[in-house]
């Protein structure tokens, strides 16, 4: 298990361990905007997660997921705390949601 202090830790640690794609959340997808990859909630998995919590300030609040596609593309999702179901497609959201 790896554990990070920071966001930016956390991003650099998981592209030295190959996670080189640097994914943008959309409504019902995730996207890259270097490549032509997009992939909807059933086409990746979540192969691990990091919550960090802002001390002073919520707006510093963020979650870093590494994410694997079915083909083996490895890339990062950087996104707020609390995924709202506002823009957001509801499969999306069930997969982004934290596990206990």
């Amino acid at each position: 298990m790896y554990v990070y202090d920071t966001v930016a830790e956390a991003v650099n640690g998981l592209k030295q361990r190959g996670y080189n794609i640097d994914f943008n959340l959309e409504a019902d997808s995730i996207n890259c905007s270097k490549t032509p990859l997009s992939l909807k909630a059933a086409d990746f998995a979540i192969t691990e997660f990091h919550r960090f919590e802002g001390e002073s300030d919520p707006a510093d609040e963020a979650v870093v997921y590494a994410i694997e596609s079915k083909k083996g593309d490895k890339g990062v999702l950087v996104t707020g705390f609390g995924i709202s179901a506002e823009g957001i497609g509801e499969e999306m959201v069930e997969k982004l949601r934290m596990i206990r």
